[in-house]
C-alpha cells in the first residue's frame, strides 16, 4: 500500500477537526488567534516578542505581520499552537483588519489593543477608529457565521457576557466587545511622571472605556514584572490557561483589572466641574466622556496616512533583483 502524501494527511487531519466540532456546531475550536491593533511604535511587537520568548530587538511592522507560539503541555503530548496577528500603522491601515478574521476563523480570535501613554493626545482618535472598524468587521463576520453555524453564533453572543456577573449592577448600562477584548497601555513609565490630575483622567476614561466593552484593562512599559503580568494575560488568550483576578485601580501604580471586576460606581463621573456638565451636549455615556477627554486633550489633526513609508525602498525588505529591475521600469514609465 502507498504511503500517504502530505496533502492527503493534512486533508485528513483537517476532516478530523471538522469531525471534533469545528464545524457544524458550537464546540470551541483548539487553536487560538491573538490580534495584536493600536498605537504606531506603541510597543506591540515588543508585548509579542517577550510572549514568544524571543530575544530579539523589534523591528517596524510595516502592514500586517503574522507569527505563531508553541506551549507544550506534557510529555509526548502535541504542542498548543497559538496565532499572533499584528497591524501596523496605527490607525492607517485599517482594511488590512478584514484579512485575519473570516466567519470560518472569528470564534478563535481575541482582540489586543495597545494604546501609548506617553501620547493622549492620540490615545482616544486611535482607540476610536481601531474598535469601531474591528467591531464593525466581526458583526459582519457573526452575520454570516450565524447563516452557517447559528448554534456557534449564538454561543458568541452568549460568550460576550462570560465576564459580567449576572447581578452586575452595570448589566443594563455596557455593551460588550464581540469578541475577547484587552486593553493594554504601554510606555507607563513616561506616564507615571505625567501631573497627577492628567494621570487621573487618562486613567478613569480608559478604565470607563475597557469597562464598557467588557475588556480587561492594564498598563505596561519595558519592566520586566510589568511585562511578565502581560505575558500572563496573553497567554490567557492564547492558550487558555492562568486567568488572573487581579485588581489595581490606584492611578499612582500600573492599572491592572480583568474584565468584570470594576464598576460605573467606583470609575465615578467623567472629571469635568459641575458647572460645565450641562453644557456638554451628548447623546451617550461614550460621547460625554470623549467630549471630556478632548477638552483636556484635543486630538492633533495629522493626517495619519502621510507617515507611512514606501514599502518598496525599506531596506529591510531589499531583493537586488527585483529592485534592479524596479529602477529599469521607473526609468521607462514617464
Amino acid at each position: 500500500m502507498p504511503s500517504e502524501t502530505l496533502w492527503e494527511i493534512a486533508k485528513a487531519e483537517v476532516e478530523k477537526r471538522g469531525s471534533n466540532g469545528s464545524e457544524g456546531d458550537g464546540v470551541e475550536i483548539g487553536e487560538k488567534s491573538v490580534f495584536f491593533i493600536g498605537s504606531k511604535n506603541g510597543g506591540k511587537t515588543t508585548i509579542i516578542l517577550r510572549c514568544l520568548d524571543r530575544d530579539e530587538p523589534p523591528k517596524p511592522t510595516l502592514a500586517l505581520e503574522y507569527t505563531y507560539g508553541r506551549r507544550a503541555k506534557g510529555h509526548n503530548v502535541p504542542k498548543d499552537i497559538a496565532h499572533f496577528w499584528e497591524l501596523g500603522g496605527g490607525t492607517s491601515l485599517l482594511d488590512l483588519i478584514s484579512i485575519p478574521i473570516t466567519s470560518d476563523t472569528l470564534r478563535t480570535f481575541s482582540i489586543v489593543l495597545v494604546l501609548d501613554l506617553s501620547k493622549p493626545n492620540d490615545l482616544w482618535p486611535t482607540m476610536e477608529n481601531l474598535l469601531q472598524a474591528t467591531k464593525l468587521h466581526v458583526d459582519k463576520m457573526m452575520m454570516k457565521l450565524g447563516k452557517t453555524n447559528s448554534k456557534a453564533a449564538s454561543e458568541m453572543r452568549q460568550k460576550m457576557w462570560s465576564n459580567m456577573q449576572k447581578d452586575h449592577p452595570d448589566r443594563e448600562l455596557i455593551d460588550p466587545f464581540p469578541i475577547p477584548l484587552v486593553i493594554i497601555g504601554s510606555k507607563y513609565d513616561i506616564f507615571q511622571d505625567f501631573d497627577s490630575e492628567k494621570r487621573k483622567v487618562i486613567c478613569k476614561t480608559l478604565r470607563f472605556v475597557a469597562h464598557y466593552y467588557g475588556a480587561s484593562l492594564m498598563f505596561t512599559s519595558k519592566s520586566e514584572a510589568l511585562l511578565l503580568k502581560i505575558r500572563g494575560v496573553i497567554n490567557q488568550l492564547a492558550f487558555g490557561i492562568d486567568k488572573s483576578k487581579s485588581v489595581c485601580v490606584d492611578q499612582n501604580k500600573p492599572l491592572f483589572i480583568t474584565a468584570g471586576l470594576d464598576s460605573l460606581s467606583h470609575i465615578g463621573s467623567p472629571p469635568v466641574p459641575d458647572n460645565d456638565i450641562g453644557k456638554l451636549h451628548a447623546h451617550s455615556p461614550m460621547e460625554l466622556w470623549k467630549k471630556v477627554y478632548g477638552k483636556l486633550f484635543p486630538p492633533k489633526s495629522t493626517n495619519t496616512l502621510k507617515d507611512v513609508k514606501d514599502p518598496a525602498k525599506d531596506p529591510q525588505y531589499a531583493e537586488s533583483e527585483v529592485d534592479e529591475m524596479r529602477i529599469q521600469k521607473d526609468q521607462v514609465l514617464p
